[in-house]
């Protein structure tokens, strides 16, 4: 089983310390645990403020807290993951909303131990596109998560998604990842799971 420490970070000026406190935190959670990634979050718009109004200071902010991160975690051997969330859906307030400013913000924190994670439930969402992104993006993903959308159940529930087509496009990039399964079963967790049985037998 892969385990993985989310870190609830602080990208707002001003609270860097409390994103190292945070850090600090999840270190000790990833060390007793085995844990090898830490997913940094990138924290949420302020309330009452415009996204296009802080989107230059956060960015900032994020990305100086993402290099000291990044070398901090390279002395324990972990990959830190950054995962865009669905503003339409999820988290209007939340900041980092798509691949493309992920990708961007990783180019300039420039650290090899600083990946994507793409939940494939947001990438839809905010921007579909799923087949030329991950080709497009696949050299900086550490980590995947899936679920069907719009309800965010088990990947063979009804959906807009083909998901043994996404598998196996994974498969043919090279994907040797975990792929964690972040949805809500529609039945009991066991049966939630049958997917991945037929999945195998129809793979072999």
């Amino acid at each position: 089983m892969q385990r993985q420490v989310i870190l609830v970070s602080e990208q707002v000026p001003g609270r860097e310390a409390e994103f190292r406190q945070g850090l600090d935190l999840s270190l000790k959670y990833a060390r007793a645990l085995g844990c090898k990634r830490i997913h940094l979050m990138a924290g949420r718009v302020p309330v009452g403020l415009q996204r296009t109004a802080v989107a230059k200071e956060m960015e900032g902010v994020f990305v100086q807290n993402l290099s000291y991160a990044a070398d901090v975690l390279s002395k324990e051997g972990i990959t830190g993951l950054i995962e865009p969330i669905n503003t339409r859906i999820t988290d209007p307030r939340y900041f980092l909303d798509s691949p493309h400013q992920a990708a961007a913000i990783l180019e300039k924190v420039g650290k090899a131990n600083i990946k994507l994670q793409m939940d494939v439930f947001h990438w839809q969402i905010m921007d579909g596109n799923l087949t030329q992104n991950i080709e497009k993006y696949f050299h900086i993903i550490g980590h995947t998560q899936i679920a069907q959308v719009p309800g965010r159940n088990e990947p063979d529930s009804a959906g807009e998604l083909n998901y043994s087509y996404l598998f196996n496009t994974l498969e043919n990039h090279g994907y040797q990842g975990y792929i964690g399964c972040e949805y809500k079963p529609q039945r009991s967790t066991e049966e939630g799971l049958g997917w991945l049985k037929d999945y195998r037998t129809h793979s072999k």
